[in-house]
């Protein structure tokens, strides 16, 4: 099998992976190690690097995701950690952590997350298949089409920060909903 046909045959396994809404996270709190275990659990299939106590911690430590009491995690840290990780790839912490706060000052935060997680699995299911304008004929070409698109993205996303950043400071502060 080449490449080619390697990495089409991981793109329908990926195809495959659901990322879960809030009330399909644990309802209980969870000590580190659980925590660690289950999003590893969910960003495993995607090939991204698996969550640790440390990575946890410095979250903690940067404000990034609230405290545990008692060494336990509740479903909105859970979700804050999971948000992270996925985006933590392509943004810094600090500026992950505002996103939310900006996104959950107008909705609350189990709604903004599942909306969220919604989109993330709708792009999950239909990866590979959106985003080309042509068929690549081998790794190479694939890489320079989603690179692009990468980049484009990219560009994008900063610009509704800005402005997002730039209209909050226009308006009066709103009462965090969570």
């Amino acid at each position: 099998m080449n490449e080619l046909e390697t990495y089409n045959r991981w793109l329908k396994t990926v195809r495959e992976v659901k990322l879960p809404h809030w009330d399909e996270l644990p309802n209980f709190d969870l000590y580190m190690d659980q925590v660690v275990a289950l999003l590893s659990g969910y960003t495993g299939p995607l090939g991204m690097d698996p969550v640790t106590p440390t990575m946890i911690n410095n979250y903690v430590k940067q404000k990034a995701v609230v405290a545990p009491t008692k060494k336990k995690y509740q479903v909105m840290q859970v979700a804050d950690i999971l948000l992270i990780t996925l985006l933590k790839q392509a943004y810094p912490i600090n500026v992950i952590r505002s996103g939310i706060d900006r996104i959950t000052a107008t909705d609350y935060p189990k709604q903004a997350y599942d909306r969220f997680i919604d989109i993330v699995n709708q792009k999950i299911a239909r990866i590979g298949l959106e985003h080309t304008t042509t068929m690549a004929k081998n790794l190479a070409e694939q890489l320079m089409q989603v690179t692009s698109n990468m980049i484009v993205d990219q560009v994008q996303t900063s610009e509704l920060i800005r402005l997002l950043q730039r209209s909050e400071e226009h308006t009066p502060t709103t009462l965090n909903k969570k």
